[in-house]
């Protein structure tokens, strides 16, 4: 990493500015690096862009893309990870046009939400790389684009051609929602909302003032992969070094490599992720890993869980990582991604509180170790943004320690949904009682603050409502993978179906990647899990299916989707493998 003091930053309002001045004042310093992996054993090739070879590179996109698609209109970016999306990505913004970040078709699984978002963006122009452009071309046949291989654009493209001048208010880029509630819809981000989001997020991690290297395997078509991987970066002349996330799930210690040779360090990756790097990173692996320099450690989950901060640095303490640079954070699409966020070389914020009393929409304190509370990790505080807790019927304003919808109001929400104006209105246009109309975003997820914390505490849409009472479907798939450990985690979800009293509790679940389900003794397991839902929650549940690992369906962005979950279950498709 370069030890010098970040460079001082102007106040644009646009991320091509941005990329431009970096090349003008800072033209040889390192802007981007991706480390391939191209072998099981590999340690990592590493290709980089100083500031002027970036700039030179999005000049001729830009170009490029202005020959096939008129201002205002949609680029897809099917690329793989690497710099040739980072390029794509600012070459877009460059020509005046809108980025629709996305992935090649051969992402397992996806295949028919693609579809569906480029059905719905109508791109004119589709940029990949050469890597993949045949796969991606018959994938866009019928809806005869043009496909461009961004790294087969020579520089010479950019001669002769002059950008347009940049509209902070214009649409840079349509942010698809993961799905995990709903069918996948493209929130319209401004020029200035992703540069007041990323400058929010520096903020928050100390990195507006401090030299850090932004480190991510996340992926870029994800809000938080984009915003802390390119354009927190952009906006602040740091290096961002990428790795595959493909690379990553196969030898999570690749990521920790990275973080020791980058000190001062800030990443991002859920629950799963630091549980996956405790559980598989082998002692052989850990010896020559250094994590005493790391800045911050992002955790967006929802919720986070205090005991996967404790599990990762229980496992890692020896090689130097410091408790307090585990950051629980909060955020979303609609609001470009970051909202609040714990700050690095703080204690993690913990809350202990009463199961019963949540229930009831209060949030109550009850001993750590009382089996019957929920642990939760509070998510900070907001920068540059405010923040309320609403009761979502009324529109009134809650206090501290009352459960109502995360509502929020800054220059980093977006402008509305992409051709869904009655959507828009909705959520966007939400006015708190007695207040001007349209003025806050509406998030559907439920929090409380406590202590000054922001607790975020599940999904409005995914609440479990049993005999008039509030069960939140996390907290139930918690306490059902504590339960056995044939249950994978975070592969599993708990919801509620139509009965003839009344909402069904079901869980599905996936078996461990360590054993076979013939192995399994599944009535016991069954009767685990029923036990202790039933203890700790006073739930019966009415169907626990336990199947194969890949079964259960996960967003674009790793979490499980428990709405599509739910609609297979009620197709039949879990028929095999059910213990009723």
């Amino acid at each position: 990493m370069d030890s010098r003091r970040p460079p001082l930053a102007p106040a644009y309002r646009t991320l091509p500015e941005y990329v431009r001045h970096w090349a003008e004042t800072i033209p040889d310093r390192r802007a981007f690096t991706f480390v391939e992996h191209p072998a099981p054993g590999s340690r990592g090739v590493h290709r980089t862009l100083t500031w002027r070879r970036l700039e030179a590179r999005v000049q001729a996109l830009a170009a490029r893309l202005a020959q096939e698609a008129g201002p205002g209109e949609r680029v897809a970016l099917l690329c793989p990870q690497g710099t040739d999306y980072v390029t794509g990505f600012l070459a877009t913004l460059t020509a005046g046009l809108v980025a629709v970040p996305l992935y090649p078709p051969g992402l397992p699984g996806h295949g028919d939400r693609l579809v569906a978002v480029l059905a719905d963006a109508r791109p004119a122009a589709v940029l990949t790389t050469s890597r993949v452009l045949a796969e991606v071309t018959d994938f866009c046949e019928r809806a005869e684009v043009p496909v461009i291989a961004a790294d087969q654009v020579p520089d010479a493209a950019a001669q002769g051609w002059r950008a347009p001048e940049p509209d902070p208010e214009a649409t840079a880029y349509l942010q698809y929602t993961s799905g995990s509630t709903r069918t996948p819809a493209g929130v319209e981000i401004t020029h200035a909302n992703v540069v007041a989001n990323a400058q929010q997020a520096l903020s928050a991690y100390g990195a507006d003032t401090h030299p850090v290297t932004c480190v991510g395997w996340l992926p870029l078509y994800h809000d938080m992969g984009l915003v802390l991987s390119v354009a927190a970066p952009v906006a602040r002349g740091l290096l961002s070094v990428l790795m595959d996330p493909a690379a990553f799930l196969h030898e999570p210690a690749r990521w920790l490599r990275l973080l020791t040779a980058h000190p001062r360090a800030v990443s991002a990756a859920p629950n799963f992720a630091y549980d996956y790097c405790a559980s598989a990173v082998t002692d052989a692996q850990k010896a020559d890993l250094r994590l005493d320099g790391i800045t911050a450690l992002i955790n967006g989950s929802e919720p986070v869980r205090p005991g996967t901060a404790d599990r990762f640095h229980a496992a890692f303490a020896a090689q130097g990582l410091d408790a307090d640079v585990h950051c629980p954070s909060y955020g979303l699409a609609e609001a470009t991604v970051f909202v609040s966020a714990a700050r690095p070389g703080e204690p993690l914020a913990r809350f202990a509180l009463d199961r019963d009393a949540l229930a009831t929409g209060k949030a109550l304190p009850a001993r750590p170790d009382d089996p019957r509370a929920m642990l939760l990790a509070g998510c900070g505080t907001p920068v540059g943004q405010r923040v309320r807790i609403v009761d979502p019927v009324s529109r009134a304003v809650l206090s501290d320690g009352e459960v109502g919808e995360i509502w929020v109001r800054g220059p980093n929400v977006g402008r509305g949904y992409w051709n869904n104006e009655p959507q828009t209105r909705r959520v966007f246009g939400a006015a708190l009682a007695g207040d001007t109309p349209g003025a806050w975003l509406r998030t559907g997820d439920l929090g409380t603050v406590l202590d000054g914390q922001l607790i975020v505490t599940g999904r409005l849409k995914d609440l479990i409502v049993v005999d008039g009472r509030n069960h939140y479907p996390q907290d139930v798939e918690a306490t059902v993978q504590d339960t056995h450990p044939a249950v994978r985690r975070d592969r599993l979800a708990a919801f509620g179906v139509p009965g003839g009293a009344g909402e069904r509790v079901v869980v599905v679940a996936e078996h461990a990647r360590t054993t076979s389900l013939a192995d399994i003794d599944l009535p016991g397991l069954v009767r685990a899990v029923r036990s202790a839902v039933s203890s700790r929650h006073g739930l019966r549940l009415a169907d626990v299916v336990l199947v194969a690992p890949g079964t259960v369906p996960r967003t674009s962005s790793g979490k499980v989707s428990r709405a599509l979950t739910r609609t297979r279950y009620l197709e039949g498709a879990y028929a095999a493998g059910t213990a009723q």
